[in-house]
Formats: C-alpha cells, structure tokens, sequence
C-alpha cells in the first residue's frame, strides 16, 4: 500500500484530533500486497474506527462525516450487536470521490476481537493498524492473504452449481417466451451468468493457477487472467434486448458452461451429468417452439 497516501493521512490526522477515536484498521485489498491488480484510484477504504463511546451516538449524530471532508452520497448502517454491544457503520463516497466504508466498532468489542483465535471476517485478507493510541491491537494475528481465495468445490458442491444453472435456465426460458424483458435479463445476465456461470469460470481458472488466486467481488480481475479466447466467449452472451437474440445469448451461455463444468469435473475427478444436460435442451428447445 501506498504509504504517502494523502488519504490515510487525512484519516489518522482525523483520528489524532479526537479524543474518543482510540485506534483505526484498514482491512481488505488495499492491505493485501498480493492483489495490486484489485486496487486503482475508486477503490474503496474499508476503515474501523476503534472508538470509547457509544457506535449508536455515531450512527445517529451524522456530523462527523463532514470533518473528512463534504460529503457527496452515502447511507449508514443501522446498528447491529456482537458480543452483546452495538456496533454500526456507514458507506460513504466524498466530493472528491473518496469512498471510506466505515465500520464504527466500541473498544470493548475491538477487545475481544483481538483477543479471538481468528481474525474477523475481511481482515486475515488483509489489514493494517493505522492508529493504537492505547496499544489495543497488542496480539492481532497476522493476516495470511488467503481469505478469499477459494478451495476446490466438494462433488456435492459441483454438482449443486450445475443443478442451480440448469433449474435457473428454465427461468430464462419461460420469461424469454412471456417477452418480460426486465425478468429474462436479470434471470439471464445476473442469475445464470454473474453467479453460476461465473463460479464455474472461476473454478476452471483457479485450476490453471493451483487454486492460488483471490479475485474480486463476482469475480472482478477475471479478464486478466483468461484467455482472450474465453474471455470473447463470456463476450459473446451479453446482447440487448431482443427475444431472439436473447435465446441465442441462452444456449452460448450453456454451451461454454457444459466446457466448463466438464473441464472442471474431469481435472477433480467428478462426473458432469450429460443425461440432465440432454434432457434441459429438450426442454428448453420446446419451451422456445411453445405456440402462444
């Protein structure tokens, strides 16, 4: 990371101002040496602010925000508890385009976070101690990077994603034949492809790379590493708005995924069910020939 970043500057020059603000830590990408591809000038500051206090004063009493700078958008998060003490937050984007994902957790809980055998959810990907004015975070384990970087699916898990696809697939079908256009685009591009199709790819690439790689949020950082091949592929089942377009957008989509998912079962040593693929195309290729 950045050390001459003026934004973490701006942030512990913040916290060194306010007696109530005890420690800040920066977690996520931007604390993980190995993906400076996930990081660029709109990546987002995930940020706790260890404080003394009470997180729902904070939540509520929104004029904190303001000492960072103006504030172009942005909501909080109503407070929640762990450890049986409230904890909240806010997602803020600056006017100069900062975007600080606050979390605004009491000492108490910061405790007996560090005080855990595991590192809380997001920081053994990474994270850095910017501020310990009381020495709070003596004892936080030392990130391992390895958070988000997935393990090869089990064979129920496999073969869960290509039962989800085909069962989502049908979806597309029906509302491709009703002509709900708002239904078959999310059914489509967001169901099939952004989640099962996409885990799919990531499976498959994960094992050119022995299962080494942490990618981002719905497989962010793909494209740089598949092929231009596969990547023109993936291409090819985004189109507009036409039915027709959109069933063929369809079965390219199932196409690559039968590549994939039998790729991926071959190197694991699972079987791709080709009886349930045969009998979804019958399927769906009589949907597509339904008389209205």
């Amino acid at each position: 990371m950045n050390q001459n970043d003026p934004v973490i500057a701006r942030l512990i020059s913040w916290a060194q101002s306010r007696e109530d603000i005890r420690a800040l830590v920066l977690s996520s990408s931007r604390t993980n040496p190995t993906v400076p591809e996930l990081v660029d000038a709109l990546s987002d500051y995930d940020l706790d602010v260890i404080i003394h206090g009470d997180a729902r004063t904070w939540y509520e009493d929104r004029a904190w925000l303001e000492e960072l700078g103006p504030v172009l958008v942005g909501f909080g998060d109503p407070p929640t508890k762990e450890y049986g003490i409230e904890i909240s937050g806010y997602v803020i984007i600056y006017a100069d385009g900062t975007k600080i994902d606050f979390t605004i957790m009491p000492e108490e809980i910061f405790k007996q976070v560090v005080a855990e055998p595991t590192l809380r959810d997001g920081w053994d990907d990474g994270h850095r101690v910017l501020l310990d004015k009381d020495a709070l975070s003596a004892g936080l384990k030392t990130p391992s990077h390895r958070e988000f970087i997935p393990t090869p699916p089990t064979a129920e898990e496999y073969r869960d994603v290509i039962d989800r696809f085909f069962t989502e697939a049908t979806y597309v079908a029906k509302f491709l034949w009703r002509d709900e256009l708002i239904f078959f685009k999310h059914s489509l591009d967001q169901e099939v492809k952004a989640d099962l199709l996409r885990r799919m790819l990531e499976w498959r690439m994960e094992i050119d790379y022995n299962w080494s790689i942490r990618l981002g949020v719905l497989g962010r950082g793909l494209k740089k590493r598949l092929s231009p091949e596969l990547w023109n592929e993936l291409e090819s089942t985004y189109t507009g708005a036409s039915i027709e377009e959109n069933w063929a957008a369809l079965f390219k989509t199932i196409a690559l995924f039968r590549r994939l998912a039998s790729e991926v079962g071959s190197h694991l040593g699972y079987t791709y069910p080709t009886d349930l693929d045969k009998r979804m195309m019958a399927y769906l290729e009589k949907i597509r020939r339904m008389e209205h």
